[in-house]
């Protein structure tokens, strides 16, 4: 053979096996695909929110002045300054005391979509921060012998480094018993761990990131009955209810979706532009 055709020959392996690998890299760049591979997920919609949460002063002002906000209610609850009555304040944990965007954020940069599994790994690594002006608020009602529990829908298995978290960063009274996570088959309702710290405790404070942090009243609702249910209950917000800022997601996010579940992206996509409310130019004479 001579050297002239063996270089041909070589050339055209070379570019046979480029080609292949181009194909393959097609193929497993979380597209979907005939072997069961997951689509890729649009996080780009989520890229503002979770720009504003970490990189704007605003967001630090909104959860300073929320939890300005819960002292200046507790001073003035009922019963706060009598040590008769066992007292309590009751906190959600995730984007509400606790600050979870880094996971968010990882999630768009690597491209890849939400799994329990990356959850819990997170949840165990103990390393998400403090939502801006929780710990002081939660040390002061503490020190004046209020209570704090902390309900959360982080399961069993993540509880041991959610308590790790929220002693690594400060927050008071973190045990066992004060942090509340859902229990194995449970549905994703905290109304019965509220009630059960009511039934030994005047809750002063409910302080959460989601409706659904303060009663049931709001969930699988359309986005329309759900603004609905804060406007009848508006005398709450500010007074019992205290809401941290959250536009990374939550149960507003699910409203959008119709509150459906297993949907494509494109599907979510197709419902969250629905879902907008733009000025409609009308075309001209």
């Amino acid at each position: 053979m001579s050297k002239r055709l063996c270089r041909t020959r070589i050339f055209g392996v070379v570019l046979l096996i480029a080609g292949l690998s181009l194909m393959s890299g097609c193929t497993t760049n979380g597209q979907t695909s005939s072997m069961g591979r997951r689509e890729t997920p649009n996080n780009e919609y989520q890229i503002g929110a979770i720009l504003w949460t970490q990189s704007s002063a605003e967001y630090r002002a909104l959860a300073y002045q929320s939890f300005s906000l819960a002292r200046l209610r507790l001073d003035q609850a009922e019963h706060f300054n009598s040590r008769a009555h066992p007292r309590a304040v009751i906190v959600d944990f995730d984007e509400t005391v606790l600050d979870n965007s880094r996971f968010q954020a990882e999630l768009v940069l690597r491209g890849i979509p939400y799994s329990a599994q990356l959850w819990n790994e997170w949840c165990d690594r103990a390393e998400a921060g403090a939502v801006p002006g929780a710990v002081d608020l939660l040390k002061y009602a503490s020190g004046r012998g209020v209570h704090v529990f902390y309900i959360t829908n982080r399961r069993e298995s993540e509880k041991r480094g959610t308590i790790a978290n929220l002693q690594k960063l400060g927050f008071p009274e973190v045990s066992e018993k004060s942090v509340m996570v859902r229990q194995q088959g449970s549905n994703a309702s905290k109304e019965s761990r509220r009630q059960e710290v009511r039934s030994r405790y005047r809750v002063l404070l409910l302080i959460g990131d989601n409706l659904n942090d303060f009663n049931d009243d709001f969930t699988g609702k359309s986005v329309a009955a759900r603004k609905a249910k804060v406007d009848m209950e508006r005398t709450e917000f500010g007074v019992h209810y205290i809401l941290i800022p959250n536009p990374m997601y939550g149960d507003w996010e699910n409203a959008v979706n119709e509150n459906k579940t297993n949907l494509t992206e494109d599907e979510r996509q197709r419902l969250r532009l629905a879902a907008m409310k733009g000025v409609t130019v009308q075309p001209g004479p």
